[in-house]
C-alpha cells in the first residue's frame, strides 16, 4: 500500500503560480511511476502529468506543456507540480496518483490521494 496526501492547492488569480505537492508513505515510493490528474466540475478526470520513478521520462498534456512541471524528490518521497501562468480553465480539483511500475503513461493511477482544489479566477 502507499498512501498519498497532496497539498499546496488554492485560489490565484490568471497569470500566477501554485506548487503542488504530494507526501508519499508505505511501500518504497522510488519504485514508483508517479503523476497528477486533474478534474473539473462536470468533466472526466484527465491526465495532466506524469514522471518515471527515476525521474528521467516525463509527459504532459498539450494543455499544460510549457506551463507546468513535473518533478520528484525520492528522498523525500515527495513529489511536485510546478503550475505557471495558471488560466481560468486550470481550475479542478488535483489529484496525485502512483502507478506499481516504474514508467508508462499514461498512468493508471494504482493508488491516489484525496486531491486538492486549485482555483484560478479571471
Amino acid at each position: 500500500q502507499v498512501q498519498l496526501v497532496e497539498s499546496g492547492g488554492g485560489l490565484v488569480q490568471a497569470g500566477g503560480s501554485l506548487r503542488l505537492s504530494c507526501a508519499a508513505s508505505g511501500r518504497t515510493f522510488s519504485n514508483y511511476a508517479m503523476g497528477w490528474f486533474r478534474q473539473a466540475p462536470g468533466k472526466e478526470r484527465e491526465f495532466v502529468s506524469g514522471i518515471s520513478s527515476s525521474g528521467r521520462a516525463r509527459y504532459y498534456v498539450d494543455s499544460v506543456r510549457g506551463r507546468f512541471t513535473i518533478s520528484r524528490d525520492n528522498a523525500q518521497n515527495t513529489a511536485y507540480l510546478q503550475m505557471n501562468s495558471l488560466k481560468p480553465e486550470d481550475t479542478a480539483v488535483y489529484y496525485c496518483a502512483a502507478d506499481v511500475v516504474s514508467w508508462r503513461s499514461p498512468l493508471l493511477g494504482d493508488y491516489w490521494g484525496r486531491g486538492t482544489q486549485v482555483t484560478v479566477s479571471s
